[in-house]
């Protein structure tokens, strides 16, 4: 089963709630997922960081267990939902696309078409990115789950790029991004 970690509120007043889903071999202690849970908190959303040990099943109970994870994580929240998944978390699309979340997905699995479909029906605005050099992303069918795409030049599905200068600029290069559509987000602009 999952752990729940709920980071201290930055401000008094909360846009909504970030949860964060780590991938099978990536924790949310993990650069990607701690940035862009800062990120969040610092514009407000209180952020629920999410542990877990994944069994190892077919995609089918993959997607449903992860489901069950993001539903438990956000529990009985009323309000305003972002999902922040990397990787195997971007499993729970499924979830948060039927109720219209709006969603970062760092890695996602865009090589499985359950995924790929789930995104595809999203009401929500996602943001999605992926290095070049990663089997499991896809540029061209990114840019057909939303206008809001990051391709990494060079880093591989763990946003490294086999330099450990260009891998810190690569994390810089992501937070930046989220950051830009956090605040997008925020403001209602495109």
């Amino acid at each position: 089963m999952s752990e729940f970690v709920d980071w201290p509120a930055e401000s008094e007043s909360t846009v909504g709630l970030a949860v964060l889903l780590p991938g099978r071999n990536y924790p949310t202690t993990m650069p990607l997922l701690t940035f862009a849970g800062l990120a969040a908190a610092q514009r407000g959303w209180q952020v629920r960081a999410v542990s877990w040990t994944a069994p190892d099943v077919d995609t089918r109970a993959t997607i449903d267990w992860v489901s069950d994870q993001l539903r438990e994580a956000i529990g009985g929240f009323e309000g305003r939902v972002l999902v922040v998944e990397k990787s195997l978390g971007t499993c729970g699309a499924r979830f948060a696309s039927r109720r219209g979340y709006d969603a970062i997905w760092l890695t996602p699995l865009l090589h499985l078409p359950e995924i790929v479909d789930a995104m595809s029906h999203n009401a929500g605005r996602q943001l999605l990115i992926g290095g070049t050099q990663d089997p499991a992303w896809d540029l061209n069918t990114a840019r057909t789950i939303s206008e809001d795409v990051i391709p990494i030049e060079g880093a591989d599905h763990a946003m490294f790029s086999g330099d450990a200068i260009r891998t810190a600029e690569v994390h810089v290069d992501v937070t930046r991004a989220i950051v830009k559509w956090l605040e997008s987000l925020s403001s209602g602009v495109r």
